[in-house]
């Protein structure tokens, strides 16, 4: 009975053993790389193992550039990973680089990949190029008529410009530019819609492939619309403006002349004030005059009958004038 134990116990040790050898040292894709003709060593697996590089994301693309007729170095795969590239990706691309008969390195489609950019993807486009379409352009001819035009771009990736060549956004912004200068020089809106090719040569002799991870092979107007009149628009809105601002001066003006009415009311007022405050004095000087003997009584009753006369003329006078205040005329 013990040694039966002892010898299970033992068994269990020995595949325990087997099953972690196995895992670390993977026999199974030594056995795969050695049948392509691939040939790494079960140390170089090891240290793999050790590096922390998992041997199937190196040895599996190694293996399909080996078929493929790729010469590539094992550890340069293996730097690319350690770097925190995709090796499977870098090897489609340059297996799809050397069916389509484009010089592409190994060095310049791992920049590329560390770069951020699918260099497959950057490959096929080279080889089957791209079709961008931009949004809605807006634009203004001479005459004040808005055109409204969508275009489409068709651009081929440039392996030799990925690495810090501006994107799609670049080249959208720019060809919207080159049609806003483009719409803006025409004289009148309709010398552009009978050419619209105009836009088209005009905004590709401006080279707008500068600096950009692509080159332009076309541009098409897909589609042009009239839209508002801007210029008639723009003088409408003037006009209103203008007469705005004539009612705002007519307004200042009727304000400064009723302003200037009221003061000469205020001014008559005060005037009126001391006509009546100096009559008030009149009376009583008058009292004085006749205490002292300064004046008579004859003299004081032909003083009356004068000014009895004087307002019976001014009230004559002013019988068919229309009241200052009221704006009535008098009965």
């Amino acid at each position: 009975m013990g040694d039966e134990i002892t010898f299970i116990i033992g068994l269990g040790v020995v595949l325990v053993l087997l099953f972690t050898f196995f895992t670390f040292i993977p026999i199974g894709l030594w056995i795969s790389a050695a049948a392509a003709g691939v040939k790494v060593s079960i140390f170089t697996l090891i240290g793999m193992r050790l590096r922390r590089v998992i041997p199937t994301r190196v040895i599996n693309p190694l293996i399909k550039a080996e078929k493929a007729g790729l010469r590539l170095p094992i550890n340069k795969l293996e730097a690319h990973y350690l770097a925190g590239g995709n090796v499977d990706r870098v090897v489609n691309a340059l297996i799809a680089a050397q069916r389509a008969n484009i010089d592409l390195q190994f060095e310049r489609a791992a920049a590329i990949d560390l770069a951020g950019r699918d260099v497959l993807e950057a490959v096929q486009m080279s080889v089957n190029p791209k079709v961008i379409e931009t949004p809605v352009i807006a634009a203004i001819a001479k005459d004040g008529i808005e055109l409204k035009a969508r275009a489409r771009v068709t651009v081929r990736a440039n392996i030799e410009r990925l690495v810090g060549g501006a994107g799609e956004q670049t080249i959208i912004a720019r060809v919207g530019e080159g049609v806003v200068t483009t719409v803006g020089s025409a004289e009148n809106h309709k010398a552009v819609l009978e050419n619209p090719d105009l836009i088209s040569k005009t905004v590709l002799e401006k080279g707008l492939d500068a600096g950009t991870a692509f080159e332009i092979l076309s541009i098409d107007i897909a589609d042009i619309d009239v839209g508002r009149n801007i210029g008639a628009q723009l003088q409408t809105d003037q006009a209103e403006a203008d007469k705005r601002i004539a009612q705002a001066k007519a307004e200042e003006r009727r304000a400064m002349a009723v302003a200037r009415e009221q003061e000469m009311k205020a001014s008559v007022q005060e005037m009126r004030a001391k006509v009546v405050e100096a009559e008030a004095e009149v009376p009583k000087a008058m009292a004085s005059a006749l205490r002292e003997g300064k004046l008579g009584v004859m003299d004081y009753f032909n003083m009356k009958n004068v000014m009895a006369d004087t307002q019976m003329r001014e009230s004559i006078s002013s019988v068919g004038k229309p009241d200052s205040e009221t704006g009535t005329k008098k009965s």
